[in-house]
């Protein structure tokens, strides 16, 4: 089995209900077994202006999945979720990324590993820290520390939202 770690993301509809069944989800794919979650977070959009905040979370995974096989499957996911990709970086009910898969790097049309803007993004290195703490070591050999220290700062915060809450709570946090 490999360690991965998938970054979710979404900001429309239901985006607490979304991470919970897209979690549940990853974590019932075939030859995977659940390894971990993050806290979910509360981030300012990164792309076009005027859509609403995304919540954002990290799910540890162990799978015998090779890592094109676990990608679509992810994309299978988000297009279960009504995931529309007409403007990048736009608006998304659930987006789905493989943020690190063991020790491996690959770089291909459909799939880079470490995910490549993974060090820019303290939405993605937070929820990381949460599950490996702040002295992991990445792939390239830095800590999640020094890269979160180092990244550029989008609003962040810690959202008072929980795996377990209830949908009443999820649309009032």
């Amino acid at each position: 089995m490999t360690r991965c770690f998938i970054g979710l993301g979404a900001n429309l509809g239901n985006s607490h209900k979304t991470l919970q069944q897209a979690a549940d989800k990853l974590e019932n794919l075939s030859s995977t077994r659940a390894a971990g979650r993050s806290c979910i977070y509360r981030s300012a959009p990164v792309g076009p202006p005027g859509q609403p905040d995304y919540l954002n979370a990290v799910v540890a995974l162990d799978t015998e999945l090779p890592p094109l096989t676990l990608l679509t499957s992810l994309q299978k996911l988000e297009q279960e979720a009504g995931r529309e990709r007409s403007v990048r970086w736009g608006p998304r009910t659930l987006d789905l990324d493989i943020l690190i898969y063991g020790d491996a790097v690959l770089e291909s049309e459909r799939l880079t590993i470490p995910h490549p803007r993974l060090f820019e993004r303290n939405f993605v290195l937070a929820p990381l820290a949460d599950i490996v703490g702040e002295n992991w070591r990445l792939p390239d050999g830095s800590s999640v520390a020094m890269r979160l220290k180092a990244c550029p700062t989008n609003e962040l915060t810690l959202s008072t939202l929980n795996w377990a809450a209830s949908s009443s709570e999820a649309m009032s946090a």
